[in-house]
This record gives C-alpha cells, structure tokens and sequence, in this order.
C-alpha cells in the first residue's frame, strides 16, 4: 500500500496574490517565469480588466486593448498593457481577453492572469472538470490512484491556450509531476522541472520515441497559459512533447488528491506547503511507477521507458 503523502511538506514561498511581479515585458527581471520573487509595492493597484485586444506591440512588449469600465476606477478607453512574452506570443488582433490590471508606482500600466476567451475551448474543460469532481466524490476515501491503477481523465489548458485531454497521450508513455511557475526554491519545483528536461534528453539519446511529458500547475490562479509559456521559453524548454498545463482550480484539486499530492497555502496566500510526486505512465494509461519529491534519477525513469 503506498502512502498517501510520503514525504514531509516543504515551505515553498510565492508571491502574495496582492502582489506579483510586473510580467510587463520578456526582459523584466521579476517577470514570473524568471522565478525571481519580489515584494508589492505599497502604491501598486489592482482591478479585474475584461477587453479586446486592438493591436500586438511586439517591439514593446505590449498589448493595446479596448477595455471595458472598471466602475470606480476607469472609463472604458483604448490603452496600452505591458504583457510577459508568453502573453504577447499568445495575444491575436480581436482577441477578447480578462486579465487583471496592475497599476505600478510610478504610472505603469501591466497585464497579469491573462486569458485570452475561447467560450467553446472553456465550456469542454468546465465539462470535464465536473467530470472529474464526480469521478473523485465517487471514490471518496479511495480517491488516491496507486501504482497499477488508471490515470484519471482530465481536460485542461496547455501553454498554447489549446485544450488537452487525457485520451489525447493514450498509446504514449506518460511522465506527469506538479510544479508552479513562482517557486523559488531550487530543490523542489526548479530541481523537478531541470530533471524532467534531463529525462527529456535522455530518453530520446535512448530511442524512446513514444513519450510526452506533462507539467500540472499547483498555482492554477497566477500560472495562465501565457505564464506557463513564458516558463518554458525562459528555460529554453523543448515543448515538442512537454506540456504545462492550466486549468480550473477545482481539476487542479481533484488531480491533486487523485494523485497523492498535498498543498496548503496560510491565509495571506504568501506561503504554499506542497509533497512532490513524478508518475510514469504506460501506453494504456496505467500507473506504473512514481518517485516522490525531487531525489529521483532521470535515468531510473528512462531505463522503465526502455522496458
């Protein structure tokens, strides 16, 4: 029987919800992917932003938008919105968007939580979210999936913004952990990411063709799309067979449960306790291995691939 959370809870510290980085251009140093973290600023100022967005200032790093009302606030006006680089390669000429602004010391205006609406894209991942709510009530108590056991269906968002379903890796080996975009710690979610990469390389020296490889965010409120590409571009990552993937919180959670992982955020936000857990998945969907926190080798992985 293996453990519900076999390994101690780590402290991991993010950036308070309040408070993030810019993500106003690709060279920002506190942009989110870089994995920096810095503090609010005490005159920094927030309000949810819904739009469409009228032009991509790729030399700026910037989005121009017809926004809506924020009562209170702004008049509905056309204005531009410093975006991380993820964002801007994502952003298209009439794309309706929500977002968060930020308003900066000093005037600067910026865009974060970015997603770009696609109302038939989000109603199939609501779907499959109720789905797998369901799927996790129904198994209660046994709701963790152990080693021999089937991955669970899910749908979420890729860092393209494109819908990806669990069937669509059916007939391919799976390697899936968690991580988040914001944490700083080196021997938790960056160590994870850098020996998934590592396996990455290894397997396809060792003529593994058939793997893709899947990242799940933890932190499904800050890690849009747009984010999650901006982490894989940052890190020169080969996204050919390695999706990060984003979605409603409600799927993160079930996911969570479903695969062992445990997190915890204090009440501020500022803090998230999370486990670390790394599955290999076999071509019909079955659990067939999992290495818990970050000390696995990626040639223990490579070699199971091999089989």
């Amino acid at each position: 029987m293996c453990r519900l959370f076999p390994q101690p809870l780590f402290w991991v510290v993010v950036l308070a919800l309040a408070g993030g980085s810019s993500g106003c251009s690709r060279n920002d140093k506190n942009s989110a992917s870089s994995g920096e973290t810095a503090g609010a600023s005490s005159n920094e100022k927030r309000h949810p932003l819904t739009g469409r967005v009228v032009a991509v200032l790729k030399e700026r790093g910037a989005l121009l938008v017809d926004h809506d009302e924020i009562p209170g606030y702004m008049a509905r006006m056309t204005m531009e919105f410093f975006v991380n680089s993820g964002d801007l390669a994502l952003a298209t000429e009439g794309a309706v968007l929500r977002a968060e602004l930020v308003e900066e010391e000093g005037g600067r205006f910026s865009l974060e939580k970015v997603w770009f609406e696609d109302p038939l894209a989000q109603a199939a991942v609501a779907e499959a979210a109720g789905s797998l709510r369901q799927d996790t009530a129904i198994r209660g108590r046994s709701a963790y999936r152990e080693v021999g056991e089937n991955l669970p269906d899910f749908a979420l968002f890729n860092q393209e913004g494109s819908v990806v379903s669990a069937a669509k890796f059916r007939g391919k080996q799976i390697m899936l952990n968690f991580i988040f975009s914001r944490c700083p710690v080196a021997t938790m979610c960056p160590a994870s990411t850098l020996k998934m990469m590592e396996t990455q390389a290894k397997a396809k020296a060792a003529g593994v063709t058939n793997l893709e490889l899947i990242s799940i965010t933890l932190d499904p409120d800050y890690d849009t799309p747009g984010v999650l590409k901006s982490y894989a571009q940052d890190r020169g990552i080969d996204t050919g067979n390695f999706s990060f993937l984003t979605g409603p919180e409600r799927a993160i959670k079930d996911l969570l449960t479903q695969f062992g992982v445990l997190t915890e955020a204090t009440r501020d936000e500022s803090i998230l306790k999370h486990t670390l857990a790394t599955l290999l998945i076999n071509e019909q969907g079955k659990i067939i291995w999992r290495a818990d926190g970050s000390g696995w080798l990626p040639s223990e992985f490579v070699e199971k691939m091999k089989r």
